[in-house]
């Protein structure tokens, strides 16, 4: 096994794949260079003398610029090298035209729907339009355990402090969230819970729902009747019932929508587990499958590589506001754009948000944008999509299920337990945290250091994703944790 990697020719640093010692000659497919100091795995050295005010190249990119001159095997991180990164842009249209060869699509074993695509779980969701009803959606997600069995595969409560006290966007937001929930094909069965005197109540939420089966949906206005929980249960018995009757059945893949997500990144994820991701959001795409990839903070510094793959120059256009639109969001609350990479990552060795966005954005493969999604939009367009929401790990894993995400498939390079409102699979950047944190890992990227393709750890995780599809349950799902979190932006009243 190599010790660096050095990502592309045009590089200036190779990557550490295990802890190197100073005074250890270490070589690459172009040389060799002896580290200054100990090098932790993952983070940069320099394969040649570097000036100050320099631009620094990785992924073939820049990735900021050094603040101090660099020799060759010296250890490039945030002590000598900062970002290139400022606020909004003009920018060009230089399309590249990118195209996948089609393939026949293959079929996962789901829940065919009504209305909607099929879903790849059969669940009953009690959904709080105020977060005033959390406690009694809690509690009524407890009593209707019993009714878990046979096709009816969970009952969970989704709960939120929002539904009140919130003003344009943020309102509108919360319920057309709340509404894409409502009607998403993973709920074989859903309860709108109100309390009834909320700015976003049942009625408020209902003509945001653009589409979905009356047979699996049923409201409730805690406020119009004596006993809430007795009338609710009544109405999830209803739900529950319904539901036996569904079985699942061969679908075809092109009916699958993934959302792409990393989070607590480290600086083997763009070299493993998000290239591995974008194999498989080509393998997917080119099935006539759907994928969307979110997280725009982490696009900056990698935004042009995006335009360039947009089908066409109109979404080329919609990904430019999708950018900028972020990053003067950024500055009118007087934040910095480019304040993004955490200290976890920073331990891992990803250094300026052009690092991180340069590896983030390799989840989204190699094919073209078919598709730019606003915040709560749900998806339409087969391919990759792009969608507004932040980098924040649960916001942005429930943006993607709010737009119609089955799954969510999250990188990680530190680990994480979490899950959102769909299954969510976490694939580790490295093999010692697979091996460490198992009750947390459902995919180990690792073994690409060890002998393993790119191209066979693509398919072997188009595989885990069937079977996941197919009801194969992932961590997150067996440790029983599902969340949810609606993007907030403006004041609370």
């Amino acid at each position: 096994m190599n010790k660096i990697v050095q990502i592309t020719p045009r590089d200036m640093v190779a990557v550490a794949l295990q802890p190197l010692a100073a005074g250890e000659a270490v070589s690459y497919g172009a040389g060799e260079v002896t580290p200054l100091s100990d090098i932790p795995m993952g983070h940069k050295v320099a394969l040649r003398d570097i000036a100050k005010g320099e631009p620094v190249i990785k992924y073939g990119f820049p990735i900021g610029e050094a603040t101090e001159d660099i020799p060759k095997g010296g250890h490039v991180h945030s002590h000598n090298l900062h970002t290139l990164l400022s606020g909004a842009h003009d920018y060009e249209y230089h399309p590249t035209h990118p195209a996948l060869e089609k393939r026949e699509a293959v079929t996962f074993m789901g829940y065919p729907r009504k209305v909607g695509r099929p879903g790849i779980r059969n669940e009953l969701w009690i959904i709080p339009t105020v977060g005033c009803v959390n406690d009694i959606a809690k509690a009524l997600a407890e009593k209707a355990q019993r009714f878990v069995g046979g096709s009816v595969e969970g009952v969970y409560a989704f709960t939120h402090p929002y539904g009140c006290s919130q003003m344009g966007g943020d309102q509108e937001n919360t319920r057309q969230a709340l509404a894409n929930l409502c009607s998403h094909p993973n709920a074989g069965g859903v309860l709108l819970l109100g309390l009834g005197c909320e700015n976003s109540g049942v009625d408020q939420i209902m003509p945001h729902i653009d589409a979905y089966d009356p047979a699996r949906l049923r409201t409730l206005i805690s406020q119009q009747v004596e006993d809430e929980q007795e009338a609710a249960m009544a109405l999830i018995a209803e739900l529950a019932e319904h539901m036996k009757q569904d079985v699942r059945v061969p679908c075809p893949a092109d009916q699958l929508v993934v959302g792409l997500k990393c989070g607590g990144s480290d600086g083997l994820s763009g070299i493993t587990a998000n290239p591995t991701i974008g194999v498989f959001s080509d393998l997917l795409g080119a099935m006539g499958g759907t994928t969307i990839l979110t997280e725009v903070p982490e696009m900056f510094g990698a935004e042009t590589i995006l335009m360039d793959r947009c089908a066409d120059e109109a979404l080329f256009g919609k990904t430019v506001r999708l950018i900028n639109d972020f990053k003067e969001y950024f500055e009118s609350y007087h934040m910095p754009v480019y304040e993004n990479p955490s200290p976890g990552n920073k331990a891992g060795g990803i250094t300026t948000l052009e690092d991180k966005a340069l590896g983030c954005t390799q989840k989204s493969g190699s094919g073209p944008v078919k598709g730019v999604l606003k915040y709560g939009e749900k998806v339409a367009n087969p391919g990759l999509n792009l969608l507004s929401a932040p980098g924040n790990d649960l916001v942005a894993s429930t943006a993607l299920a709010v737009s119609g995400a089955q799954l969510v498939l999250f990188s990680t390079g530190r680990g994480t337990p979490f899950g959102c409102p769909v299954p969510t699979v976490k694939i580790a950047s490295n093999t010692p945290l697979a091996e460490k944190k198992k009750n947390w890992i459902d995919f180990d990227a690792g073994r690409l250091l060890t002998g393993m393709s790119l191209d066979d750890l693509g398919r072997d995780l188009m595989d885990l994703v069937l079977a996941v599809a197919g009801g194969q349950p992932t961590r997150n799902e067996i440790n029983g944790f599902h969340d949810l979190a609606i993007f907030k932006q403006g004041v609370t009243l």
